[in-house]
């Protein structure tokens, strides 16, 4: 029996160590899940890409290091640490069996509603997934490198498979300080 919607929520985090890939039956269950998900007049922008081959897998990871090698170091950080970030982002590309890749016509909220979705849905089915983001050449580089064609545009890459790691634990923000009423 899937678990409470909430649990699903409190228990996701971002897994980037897997044991064993997902089955075609779970991943199927997933994609399902997300294309449920509500999009702007209900256009339904997403479009997935499936990749199981190693070499595309390592390709993201590789265009992943480069892109964040070039953030600034963090206040008391040195450029030895944002290597160590990049690298570490790179090498979770590496035991990822399989990746799905969303794109659509538009980079919209639709999609990411739809990645959400499939976040959870995996929570549910014991399953871990990890949202990796790209912009600009790093993102023109995945476009590319997966034949998206022109006229749609890459929303992320989401690694999923059975966890070898239970993920850390993020510091939230207090509840409810993040909550306005009436103006902000």
């Amino acid at each position: 029996m899937a678990m409470d919607l909430y649990e699903a929520i409190d228990k996701r985090r971002s897994i980037r160590v897997y044991r064993k890939k997902a089955t075609e039956e779970q991943l199927q269950r997933l994609l399902v899940a997300g294309a449920k998900a509500p999009s702007a007049g209900n256009g339904q922008p997403w479009e997935f890409i499936l990749v199981d081959d190693p070499k595309i897998i390592d390709q993201l990871g590789e265009i992943k290091y480069q892109l964040n090698r070039q953030f600034p170091p963090r206040p008391g950080e040195t450029q030895e640490n944002v290597e160590e970030r990049a690298l570490f982002q790179k090498k979770s590309f590496e035991n990822a069996s399989v990746v799905a890749v969303c794109c659509g016509r538009e980079q919209s909220a639709s999609g990411w509603l739809c990645i959400e979705n499939i976040a959870l849905a995996a929570v549910s089915d014991g399953l871990g997934t990890c949202i990796v983001s790209y912009w600009d050449e790093g993102k023109a580089a995945v476009e590319k490198a997966l034949g998206i064609p022109e006229d749609y545009e890459l929303v992320c890459v989401l690694k999923i498979g059975v966890p070898g790691e239970e993920g850390a634990p993020r510091q939230r923000r207090p509840e409810g300080s993040w909550v306005h009423r009436n103006k902000f």
